[in-house]
């Protein structure tokens, strides 16, 4: 996988994905507030890690990506909703994401709120929804139970949890890979893992993703944390050095920067060990937890 088609693929899904998420949201028929503050988000844009990971996978296993386009945006919306909530003044308390004010910054926090709880809401329904002809209704059912798991309290919402409940402590690597295989890792396996059970793949196959993609999630959540630290404000779109005033243990801060660096590229060679045992060649998966690692925002 050339670096030139890595960025064609990702330039054109992440377009398709862009197109496809508000014509989910164009077609409720709610008040407007609402509606306005959901598309607020949805649109602020974003790198769409969490469906690109999942057509990706399609893709190495040669199915047509638009076999999981409704999968894909109903992942993004739970991501988008996490985002909103976050960003709130009783969790974070952030003005800016994706260089654009936070929602609650325009909309008011119970608007926001409630913008939230749509999204992730409406996400089951647009999975339970997509017609496919592909995609079975057993396929469905197990979709809808492991993005609930991975989303849910022991999945993102305990990580959540976790995370605010460990601010002001100096926590273990042990303790924070916990948070981060929750907070962010689940709904990062759950992409890949719903990529492969669209694609049809086998058990073993569906395992050995699974442990990849906890890896991706710990490389994804470290490369964050040192952004936080090095990373330029204006690339970004938010702050930097968030973590440390919301008194946070980030990998630099428990590990040095050199420290989190090495255990960035431990966890990368990790993932692509468990890649290595599925039989993909040019695998888009790999060419993205390179760019992955490389990434400046």
């Amino acid at each position: 996988m050339t670096v030139s088609n890595l960025k064609t693929f990702l330039s054109t899904n992440k377009k398709l994905i862009d197109e496809c998420l508000p014509t989910h949201i164009d077609k409720l028929k709610v008040p407007k507030s609402l509606k306005d503050a959901m598309l607020y988000s949805i649109d602020a844009g974003g790198k769409r890690v969490r469906p690109i990971l999942l057509l990706a996978t399609l893709s190495d296993f040669t199915r047509d990506e638009s076999i999981g386009m409704d999968v894909a945006c109903a992942l993004e919306m739970i991501h988008t909703y996490s985002l909103i909530h976050d960003d709130l003044p009783a969790m974070d308390d952030d003005d800016l994401r994706r260089g654009k004010p936070t929602n609650h910054k325009v909309y008011g926090e119970a608007i926001a709120i409630l913008a939230g709880d749509a999204l992730v809401t409406y996400s089951f329904e647009v999975v339970a929804k997509t017609s496919h002809p592909d995609i079975s209704s057993e396929q469905k059912v197990r979709l809808i139970e492991l993005l609930a798991k991975a989303a849910g309290p022991e999945g993102m919402v305990g990580g959540q949890v976790a995370d605010m409940e460990g601010e002001g402590q100096k926590l273990t690597v042990e303790q924070l890979e916990y948070i981060h295989h929750h907070k962010t890792g689940d709904l990062l396996t759950y992409s890949v893992v719903a990529g492969a059970i669209l694609a049809g793949a086998t058990e073993d196959e569906v395992e050995t993703l699974r442990c990849f993609a906890k890896e991706l999630g710990l490389v994804f959540q470290i490369k964050d944390d040192i952004l936080d630290v090095e990373g330029d404000a204006s690339t970004i779109g938010k702050p930097v050095g968030s973590d440390e005033g919301n008194n946070k243990s980030t990998y630099p801060s428990l590990l040095t920067m050199e420290g989190a660096k090495e255990k960035l590229n431990s966890h990368k060679n990790k993932a692509k060990e468990y890649l290595y045992k599925i039989n993909m060649e040019n695998s888009l998966l790999e060419a993205i937890t390179d760019y992955i690692v490389e990434r400046d925002h």
